[in-house]
């Protein structure tokens, strides 16, 4: 087994989700990230949510990024709490 420094790793999703927090929106944040070390293999990443549709507050983005060596995929989940019905969000 290969040992690995997870300290960046887990540095920069801090820092991501502080940076989120700091925006001062009414969403609570889930953040993922996958890294895989690329051997040729294939990689699939997929996500599967049940958001209340009625509101259209709630939502998700995916980033993917690799090189050489690694993939990289970030998951950012945004699910909105106490929000009133009529606040417009942008």
């Amino acid at each position: 087994m290969i040992e690995t420094n997870t300290q960046p790793l887990l540095t920069s999703q801090d820092s991501c989700l502080k940076e989120l927090q700091s925006l001062n929106r009414p969403y609570k944040y889930v953040l993922t990230c996958l890294l895989v070390q690329k051997t040729g293999a294939g990689l699939v990443s997929c996500s599967s949510t049940y958001w209340d549709s009625s509101g259209g507050k709630d939502g998700s983005v995916k980033v993917g990024w690799e090189n050489g060596t690694m993939h990289c995929i970030v998951s950012v989940f945004g699910v909105g709490v106490n929000i009133e019905s009529g606040q417009e969000l942008d």
